[in-house]
């Protein structure tokens, strides 16, 4: 669903991960890097404040923007080194509004 909205909203999608090793196994191949991250919270193997985490060590100028339903985590996921936080359910002007202040 995510990806649909990104490409009606003419935005290109370089990949994406069903768990936070692969995000971050993703991230590190791709040549060059994404403009923009978008994580989510909640996936299996590693869960998304530790793949932020990971990536910004591996990238200090990776921008990620979390998403989660659970807005009780935005705290976290900003002190992982988030940029921003959108709670589910995603509505796409704040989301492309966010695209645009960070790319």
């Amino acid at each position: 669903m995510l990806e649909k909205i990104l490409l009606i909203g003419g935005h290109e999608v370089v990949g994406h991960s069903y768990n936070g090793s692969e995000a971050i196994e993703s991230y590190v191949k791709m040549n060059p890097r994404p403009d923009v991250v978008l994580m989510d919270h909640r996936m299996p193997i590693m869960n998304g404040t530790a793949a932020t985490k990971e990536i910004l060590a591996i990238d200090k100028n990776a921008k990620i923007i979390f998403i989660s339903a659970d807005d009780t985590i935005k705290e976290q996921a900003l002190e992982a080194g988030a940029l921003d936080f959108l709670t589910k359910p995603i509505r796409s002007k704040e989301l492309f509004a966010m695209l645009e202040q960070y790319t």
